[in-house]
């Protein structure tokens, strides 16, 4: 796990993992200013290190390295492993792995509610994986592993608690855009007034007509709007970065 300004979640991401996790590594971003650290040190069996932040992939890669075992769960910080899930690695840990790596679902919790549509559910994500045969594909934001062979699947979720107000994904729409925009000019992304006329209207209707966004009630309206306005941001911040020097 990796950590900063995490005093909110960090509780419930260790103690969900006690009962099934044989080792819990976290490495927190050097420039945290809440009680993160302090919430750590106080869950004795847990190993932690204080680092210099190095992007996403390059310090996942390094919190891998302070693991002692071969097989490693990646999670974040806003999330925990579910009851049902926390049995599925228990049983795991007692059979031979016929996979290289394992995805799980992830189950969000967004503004109150758990959302099971929109293209946000299952949503499947290598988690579980055997650290000497997968790694990580850089990113500048959403990072992803890539296994050197076949992938399978855990049967149970992992809960996200990803946005618990409007004000929290607000708070981290501005970061993640510009890292996304940055993302897409490193890539040579070229750019098209069609990106922000088109794309988040397209976004909008997938999510909540094509996906089914629409059962997931008011949330579910919501997230398909700030979705579209998440790649409307995007796009212009390229647009920015080609053209206002």
């Amino acid at each position: 796990m990796i950590a900063k300004n995490e005093e909110h979640n960090i509780q419930r991401c260790i103690e969900s993992q006690l009962d099934c996790i044989n080792e819990i590594v976290i490495v927190i971003d050097s420039s945290t200013s809440d009680n993160t650290l302090e919430k750590v040190k106080s869950y004795p069996s847990v190993k932690y290190e204080v680092v210099e932040w190095q992007g996403y992939a390059k310090t996942k890669e390094y919190a891998v390295t302070l693991t002692g075992n071969e097989w490693v769960l990646w999670i974040d910080a806003d999330e925990s492993i579910s009851d049902e899930l926390s049995k599925e690695l228990i049983s795991f840990k007692n059979k031979s792995p016929k996979y290289s790596a394992y995805t799980v679902a992830r189950k969000a919790y967004f503004l109150g509610k758990w959302i099971k549509h929109s293209g946000w559910y299952p949503a499947r994500v290598i988690r579980l994986f055997n650290k000497n045969e997968a790694k990580f594909v850089y990113k500048d934001v959403h990072e992803y592993l890539i296994a050197d062979s076949r992938v399978g699947e855990l049967k149970n979720d992992l809960n996200h608690f990803t946005d618990p107000s409007i004000k929290h994904y607000f708070d981290k729409f501005n970061h993640y855009t510009t890292l996304a925009a940055n993302e897409l000019d490193k890539n040579r992304k070229s750019f098209s007034i069609l990106d922000i006329l088109v794309r988040p209207i397209s976004i909008f209707v997938k999510m909540y007509f094509i996906k089914l966004g629409f059962l997931d009630g008011m949330q579910g309206l919501i997230l398909a709007v700030f979705s579209s306005l998440y790649v409307f941001t995007k796009y212009c911040k390229l647009w920015e970065i080609k053209n206002i020097k």
